[in-house]
């Protein structure tokens, strides 16, 4: 069975398919109908809730795309809809804000929008436009438009203190007793595991190879929304504390394959710049809070987002397959379209990122139709390392170039022991069009790929030689 708290209703569950969304469990079985179905793909935004969690000895409040969250996910947590906002009759702020601003038309995105800007209230202490945006970047309006939403955004986190900050301590004590709580670990007839633990999880899984691993699930849960299939047996990770740390050091970035891509982001703001700027960039904020960085690399989609930075940074995975670990490069581990080196039953346990391979100018571009919430058309990295102006070293790498994301070996070789000028360009473009020769979708012809890859590297050598005002927009118009 699974035990979160509804607002502050104790939820004990342990007869409901495990395919379930939370959606389709808060408007079927709660009655709640203030969340929205609108995409069934967690790109709309309309059906956001927000996930309370224990952090410490304080609540940390997530937004979540209801409609790709399956109701094993909320095991332990702190589940609240708009319906929970309101008190004695009473707007909460948010709510208010967004009626003083006159932020809602036909009204059907305005549940999202309001739960969305609960979280930020929540989460940032001193709100700027960029954070507004940045929460706001997956709910979608199609007639109030955005500038009084982002105007009740900014008015309603001057006000932190409501009901949920009140009951603060006794929420964080009723989370703290269900995390040491011996509930079972199976939902409906053992379709769902959750271990709590990673022998447990390695054990389980060794035992189980057909099962699912739902981590995050921003993935694996369109397979049930968009694809009508029925997994017919879920190993949840998200009471696998091992699978979520992030440690530091002056060797090697050690990040849990289970990290969400948010925390992931705020961890390498410090070692790795450029691979946080494009991690904010990655989907949405309702998708980062709960899409992780080992799901991103066992789904092994060819326009992934994190597989060509990696690359790029010669990561390492560290793979468990029951008691057994190995080490695998991860140029190893893309062996064809979707397709990995993972043998049955073994899953990544941590990504390993040398310290020592990261270039201090390492790059990473993704190109795409939108700036904000989309995938990409071509994505590069670039880790090269330049002493006295010639190229010592050099590690490339791009996704949406072939069936897998892939390092540009002939580009790499075509730019060792050279200067860094229009000549090797000249060489590293022909190389490249050597390494890949991309297929044509709808989101770009492979003539395209081709052009933009190569005008990556262009830029690459521009960022060697140009200040970087000139290169990045560091502001946009209001």
């Amino acid at each position: 069975m699974i035990q979160f708290l509804l607002n502050q209703t104790l939820k004990t569950i342990s007869d409901v398919d495990p395919n379930t969304t939370v959606l389709n469990w808060l408007r079927g079985t709660e009655h709640r109908c203030g969340s929205k179905e609108g995409c069934a793909s967690g790109d709309c935004g309309a059906c956001t809730v927000v996930l309370g969690r224990v952090d410490g000895d304080k609540m940390r409040y997530d937004t979540a795309n209801g409609c790709i969250t399956l109701i094993s996910q909320l095991d332990g947590k702190q589940l609240l809809t708009v319906e929970d906002l309101a008190e004695n009759g009473e707007l909460h702020p948010v709510q208010q804000a967004m009626a003083d601003c006159h932020a809602s038309q036909c009204g059907f995105c305005t549940p999202g929008f309001v739960m969305s800007i609960f979280a930020l209230q929540k989460t940032q202490a001193d709100v700027q436009l960029h954070d507004i945006e940045q929460h706001l970047g997956g709910n979608l309006c199609r007639c109030t438009g955005y500038r009084p939403i982002i105007e009740a955004a900014g008015r309603a986190c001057k006000t932190k203190d409501d009901q949920f900050t009140q009951s603060e301590p006794q929420t964080v004590e009723r989370l703290k007793t269900l995390a040491t709580a011996e509930t079972a670990t199976l939902i409906k007839s053992s379709r769902c595991l959750l271990p709590k633990s990673l022998p447990a999880l390695a054990e389980l899984y060794a035992q189980h190879p057909q099962a699912r691993l739902l981590a995050g699930g921003t993935d694996l849960a369109l397979s049930i929304t968009q694809q009508y299939q029925t997994l017919p047996l879920i190993i949840g990770l998200s009471q696998v504390a091992e699978l979520k740390t992030i440690d530091i050091s002056d060797e090697e970035i050690r990040i849990g394959a289970a990290a969400p891509l948010q925390t992931c982001q705020q961890a390498l703001e410090g070692p790795l710049p450029a691979f946080a700027k494009v991690l904010e960039r990655f989907a949405s904020r309702q998708v980062r809070n709960h899409g992780t960085l080992g799901g991103n690399l066992a789904n092994a989609s060819p326009i992934g987002d994190c597989a060509p930075v990696l690359l790029a940074l010669d990561a390492v995975l560290e793979l468990r397959r029951g008691a057994l670990k190995r080490r695998l490069p991860l140029d190893e581990f893309f062996v064809g379209y979707r397709q990995t080196a993972l043998k049955a039953g073994e899953f990544i346990s941590h990504i390993i990122i040398p310290r020592v391979t990261v270039s201090p100018k390492f790059a990473a571009w993704k190109i795409s139709k939108r700036k904000d919430d989309d995938i990409s058309t071509v994505f590069g990295a670039f880790n090269l390392h330049i002493n006295e102006g010639v190229v010592m070293s050099a590690r490339i790498a791009f996704g949406g170039m072939a069936a897998t994301p892939a390092r540009a070996v002939e580009c790499e070789r075509a730019l060792l022991g050279q200067p860094l000028n229009a000549q090797s360009l000249a060489k590293a473009n022909l190389a490249l069009a050597a390494d890949f020769q991309p297929l044509s979708d709808f989101r770009g012809s492979g003539r395209y790929r081709l052009a933009v890859a190569q005008n990556l590297l262009h830029r690459l050598m521009l960022q060697y030689t140009t200040p970087a005002s000139v290169l990045e927009i560091q502001d946009y118009v209001n």
